[in-house]
């Protein structure tokens, strides 16, 4: 996520499958993550995990648990919600559950729009507790920042004489300009192969990444296993503040969650 201070826990996995018997593995084929479950349940512990907390991003939220859980119709729904003295959110991550390898990873979301929202997907690399973000790389496969007729897809890595810093990590973006994305569900997808990162949103490809493509002295850093991030942050200095027509409780619907190994 840009900008975004990452707190992140060793996994240790091999690339692509999970060989950890204490841990939810994918199977040869892959994984499907629905979001079946009665109304008001956490999203399937064998592969997701909450963060709680503030400060892992720019945004002004409190992440809980209770801001991201099934709505009994296969749906996981994140919920910012205005409490009256501040914001409250759901942040969930595949974190030492499942580690994601080369192939294609794709959700199926219904974005929410306003002023001051920021909803994301991402992946981040799984041996980040001995290889420190950045250089453990994270994917930003779609953020929409207070409105939903502009996208973000970015790369974060380290970059010669800004190592450290979260502001000096872009490597290279896509953005523009698109059909409001929070009127209906759309698959946002990432396919992965070494040296390689293609992007896009339905049957629409938005870029490809190599590493000729990166800025100026950054470095390569996505062959890798990642994992997965779904959350919805509130306000800070790049969304901005919520405003009075800012809708609450605000709804990141995810109808599916998918990853076909190459």
């Amino acid at each position: 996520m840009t900008t975004r201070i990452v707190r992140i826990v060793l996994t240790t996995l091999i690339l692509g499958v999970c060989s950890c018997s204490s841990q939810a593995s994918a199977t040869p084929d892959g994984v499907f993550e629905d979001f079946n479950g009665p109304a008001g349940s956490p999203p399937n512990p064998a592969y997701w995990s909450y963060v709680t907390g503030t400060g892992y991003d720019i945004g002004v939220e409190n992440y809980v648990t209770a801001g991201a859980f099934l709505d009994g119709q296969s749906n996981l729904l994140i919920q910012a919600v205005d409490t009256g003295n501040g914001y409250t959110s759901g942040y969930i991550q595949t974190k030492n559950k499942l580690s994601l390898g080369y192939g294609t990873i794709t959700a199926r979301i219904k974005m929410p729009s306003g002023q001051g929202l920021w909803p994301a997907f991402w992946l981040v690399g799984a041996d980040a507790d001995t290889t420190p973000w950045p250089q453990c790389g994270e994917i930003d496969i779609i953020e929409l920042v207070s409105n939903a007729t502009t996208y973000y897809t970015t790369l974060h890595g380290p970059v010669s004489g800004n190592p450290d810093t979260p502001e000096g990590t872009g490597q290279g973006q896509f953005t523009g300009p698109i059909t409001d994305l929070s009127t209906d569900y759309h698959n946002y997808w990432v396919t992965r192969i070494p040296d390689s990162i293609t992007v896009g949103i339905d049957d629409k490809t938005l870029g490809t990444f190599t590493p000729q493509s990166l800025a100026p002295g950054a470095q390569w850093v996505y062959n890798r296993p990642m994992y997965a991030i779904l959350d919805l942050a509130v306000g800070g200095s790049w969304a901005g503040p919520p405003d009075n027509s800012t809708r609450f409780p605000a709804t990141m619907l995810v109808d599916w969650f998918r990853w076909d190994p190459a």
